[in-house]
């Protein structure tokens, strides 16, 4: 079974003011559907062909570069609109609220620890939260389309949210300005998936 771009689930405009609609649709329309179908290219014939891209990943062989960037880039970004939501924003709550206090202090803590690893990460990446197995929780960034199920990258291994630091997930609105994008993102994070994502995982 081929793997396929995933539906938003929410309109382009969605997001604005925070996100774009015009950056939505070529993130998403171009950018993912390019991931998709390389992806799709770099599997076809091969022992990999037929596996999801959990499997995929967490088994990657990292010199394969052709499945490490567009299975990375599939499935990144379909965790990325999957956590944001127009009536995203505010704080977690819960057992994931517990988490985030239990590891940063606070939730302010957290956010400037994620916005950090987000502004710091050089050149194209992700920001992400993974959860740990136990509960526990953490904050770091990868190059390019990477992420924290590959091998050998340590930041837990399930990332339940993830932010886009890429230019193409910000430069039409935001130009340079990448700590306003970042801001701008806990306005859309649906947190209600992110809980789901954390109770999932641990």
């Amino acid at each position: 079974m081929a793997f396929e771009l995933p539906e938003l689930g929410y309109a382009y405009d969605a997001l604005e003011p925070h996100i774009d609609a015009r950056t939505m649709e070529i993130h998403h329309g171009k950018h993912h559907a390019g991931y998709t179908s390389k992806l799709n290219a770099a599997v076809a014939g091969t022992d990999l062909e037929g596996k999801s891209i959990e499997e995929i990943l967490s088994n990657l062989d990292m010199s394969n570069g052709a499945v490490r960037n567009n299975g990375g880039g599939f499935y990144n970004h379909r965790l990325f609109w999957e956590v944001m939501s127009s009536n995203g924003g505010g704080e977690p709550t819960g057992e994931l609220a517990e988490a985030i206090n239990a590891e940063f202090g606070s939730f302010e803590a957290f956010k400037d620890a994620f916005s950090s690893a987000a502004a710091t990460q050089f050149g194209s990446g992700w920001a992400w939260l993974c959860v740990v197995k136990g509960g526990g929780v953490t904050v770091c960034s990868t190059p390019n389309q990477d992420n924290p199920t590959m091998p050998g990258v340590t930041c837990g291994n399930q990332p339940i949210l993830g932010l886009d630091v890429w230019e193409h997930a910000y430069y039409l609105n935001y130009q340079n300005r990448r700590p306003d994008y970042i801001n701008a993102f806990f306005n859309v994070i649906d947190w209600a998936k992110v809980s789901a994502n954390y109770a999932a995982g641990k």
